[in-house]
């Protein structure tokens, strides 16, 4: 059962990623881009930006992320909607495909689902019990006749 379970909740999971990135994989353009050091305009301290050019127009987006270290001039790819280049995000497997709210969501579900599934099969019936044990498979013919 608990077989079951995981297979199915990794299938789950698996779907939820391919179909809910944003910006879409399937739509999204990727470029490449180079990361550099720039002042951000809001607090005021450097944080490194993926520049890349769409159309000759340049864009830099925030490529900060946790656990990602980014030295200057590090060359890597960007995907965005060809609609809002501007909302670009680095196109990694940490950080666009698999993200740390995804992941603490997930084992979370994956550890309330299990409960679930033991707490409706910890305490069975009399009557289930004295079925199981009861239960014998007949023999079926390999082919109808």
């Amino acid at each position: 059962m608990y077989k079951g379970i995981a297979i199915l909740y990794f299938a789950c999971l698996a779907l939820y990623i391919l179909y809910s990135r944003e910006p879409d994989f399937f739509d999204g353009e990727t470029a490449p881009a180079t990361i550099h050091w720039l002042q951000d305009s809001t607090y005021q301290n450097t944080i490194p930006k993926a520049v890349f050019y769409d159309n000759a127009t340049q864009y830099a987006v925030d490529a900060r992320y946790v656990l990602r270290n980014l030295p200057e001039n590090k060359k890597l790819t960007v995907i965005y909607n060809t609609t809002h280049p501007e909302k670009a995000v680095v196109y990694s497997w940490w950080g666009y495909w698999i993200t740390w709210g995804e992941v603490i969501m997930s084992f979370i579900l994956l550890v309330a689902l299990f409960q679930v599934a033991v707490a409706i099969t910890k305490n069975p019936t009399p009557e289930a019990l004295l079925e199981e044990l009861e239960y014998k498979p007949t023999k079926k013919r390999k082919y109808d006749d």
